[in-house]
C-alpha cells in the first residue's frame, strides 16, 4: 500500500506543475498577473514600432469614416470637408532612482526641444500696461493676450477664460499676480522662475518666441518618474530621436550628486556611486495600447551606446 505521506507528495506535485501550465497558456495581463518578462528595444527601434502603430491608426480611422459615409447621410450630417487624422503625441516616460520628498531629489524645469512639440501653444504675457513696446514686441512674438492690471482683473473677475498652456511674467508684475494665484495655480500657469516664466522686459519676447515654439517643461511626481511629449506623430524619425536627445542631455544635466529611493544602509550614506539613476523608460504615443519598454543603455547620455543600437545580451 501507498503511504499517506507519498499521496501527499505527489498531490502537492501535480498542484505545482498544474500552475506552471496554466501560468505558461494564460494569455491575458492583469496587475495580479503581470508579464514575467516585457523584452526591451533601442531608443530608435522604439519610435520606429510607435510611428508604425500611429500609421495603421490613422488609415483605421480613414477607413471608419468613409465606411459610415451613408450612414451619416441617412441621419442628415453634412460632411464640412475631408476627414480631419488626429496628430497622436509621442510621450517620454522615465522611472528614476529619486525620492522627491528628499532634499534636492525634485526635478523641475523646461526646455526648447530642436524641432518643438508639434503643438500650438497659447501664451498669456503679464507686463505693465504702461510699457507699450514690451507690449507690442510680445504680440509680435506671438502671444496671444498681454497686459498687466487689466489682465489681471479680467482674469479675476470671469470676463478673461483661463484657457492657455503657457504664462509669462515680468519680475515687477509677481506682487498682482498674488490676486489670481489661486486661479493660475491650479492649471500650471503661475510664472515660476524655475521654469523660466519670469523674465525681465528685455527677454520677454525672446521667451515669448521659445514657448510658442516648442518648450517642453517636466516635473518629478511623488514617485519619482518623469513624463514629457516629446514629438507628434507626423515628426520624422530623425526629429524625434534629436529631440529626445536634447531631453536627455537636460535631465542628465540636472542630476542630483545625492540621490537613491528607500533607506540607505552602510556608512556613506551620500555615495551613490554604483547606484542607478535611471531605472526604466518607456515610449509611447496618445492612443498606443501599452508601450515600448527602451533599452536604457541606448538612452543614458553617459552610456557608450547613448542613441545607437547596442549589443544584445
Amino acid at each position: 500500500m501507498i503511504s499517506n505521506t507519498v499521496l501527499r507528495h505527489a498531490t502537492r506535485c501535480k498542484s505545482t506543475t498544474s500552475k506552471i501550465i496554466n501560468t505558461s497558456l494564460r494569455s491575458y495581463v492583469s496587475r495580479a498577473h503581470p508579464t514575467s518578462f516585457k523584452p526591451s528595444f533601442p531608443v530608435e527601434s522604439a519610435i520606429e514600432q510607435v510611428l508604425e502603430g500611429v500609421e495603421q491608426r490613422k488609415v483605421s480611422r480613414v477607413e471608419k469614416w468613409e465606411r459610415n459615409k451613408e450612414k451619416r447621410a441617412e441621419k442628415g450630417i453634412k460632411d464640412d470637408g475631408p476627414y480631419r487624422n488626429q496628430d497622436e503625441t509621442l510621450e517620454l516616460s522615465l522611472c528614476l532612482n529619486l525620492d522627491p520628498q528628499r532634499p534636492g531629489q525634485a526635478l523641475r524645469g523646461s526646455l526648447p526641444l530642436p524641432h518643438g512639440t508639434g503643438k500650438k501653444v497659447n501664451v498669456l504675457v503679464f507686463c505693465s500696461d504702461d510699457d507699450k513696446e514690451t507690449i507690442a514686441a510680445a504680440k509680435d512674438a506671438g502671444a496671444t493676450v498681454v497686459g498687466g492690471s487689466s489682465v489681471i482683473q479680467s482674469i479675476s473677475s470671469g470676463e478673461l477664460a483661463v484657457n492657455f498652456d503657457r504664462s509669462l511674467a515680468t519680475p515687477d508684475m509677481m506682487p498682482s499676480l498674488s490676486k489670481v494665484a489661486r486661479i493660475l495655480g491650479p492649471r500650471g500657469l503661475m510664472p515660476n522662475a524655475k521654469l523660466g516664466t519670469i523674465q525681465p522686459a528685455e527677454n520677454l519676447a525672446e521667451a515669448v518666441t521659445a514657448q510658442a515654439s516648442g518648450m517642453v517643461q517636466y516635473r518629478t511626481d511623488k514617485f519619482g518618474n518623469i513624463m514629457a511629449g516629446i514629438g507628434k506623430g507626423s515628426f520624422q524619425k530623425e526629429q524625434l530621436l534629436e529631440n529626445i536627445r536634447s531631453f536627455m542631455n537636460a535631465i542628465q544635466s540636472v542630476k542630483p550628486e545625492s540621490f537613491g529611493k528607500g533607506k540607505k544602509k552602510g556608512k556613506n550614506k551620500s555615495s551613490t556611486k554604483n547606484t542607478k539613476f535611471y531605472l526604466k523608460a518607456y515610449l509611447t504615443s496618445t492612443q498606443h495600447k501599452g508601450s515600448v519598454n527602451i533599452d536604457l543603455r541606448s538612452l543614458d547620455p553617459t552610456s557608450s551606446y547613448f542613441m545607437a543600437t547596442p549589443p544584445q545580451v
